[in-house]
């Protein structure tokens, strides 16, 4: 189990320049109590993800250690940060809410090169797609 911390941490992939946006944009709306990190300056090994999970999805780890991918990444997210914010993470957790938001976000992230702000250097090769 990873050391616990204080704070949660939300790993993203710093290269891509439509993730930074995205989540400079959550920053700045949510101002959740956790720590920010892209996956290229942290220990994943200390937060028990690995690398080609991290360049696969946002993760939001919680101080207990619990990892959470994609979608419930997001969701935990906007649960963390509370007010009018918690009912649309509430929501996200809900069947079938949750596996609409989970293809939703395979398909954002298949594809985050080619939306607003993304670029070449944001395409997820094959080996990448999880599914």
């Amino acid at each position: 189990m990873p050391p616990q911390s204080v704070l949660s941490v939300l790993v993203y992939d710093g290269d891509c320049a439509f993730c930074t946006t995205s989540v400079s944009y959550l920053m700045r709306r949510l101002r959740p109590k956790c720590t920010v990190t892209p996956w290229q300056f942290t220990d994943l090994d200390a937060l028990g993800v690995t690398r080609r999970r991290a360049q696969h999805e946002l993760l939001y780890i919680l101080p207990t250690g619990t990892v959470y991918g994609g979608a419930q990444a997001v969701a935990k997210l906007l649960l963390r940060a509370g007010g009018i914010w918690a009912w649309p993470g509430g929501l996200l957790t809900l069947p079938p809410v949750r596996w609409i938001a989970h293809r939703i976000y395979r398909v954002i992230a298949t594809h985050r090169d080619r939306m607003p702000g993304g670029s070449p250097t944001c395409a997820l090769t094959a080996d990448h797609r999880l599914g």
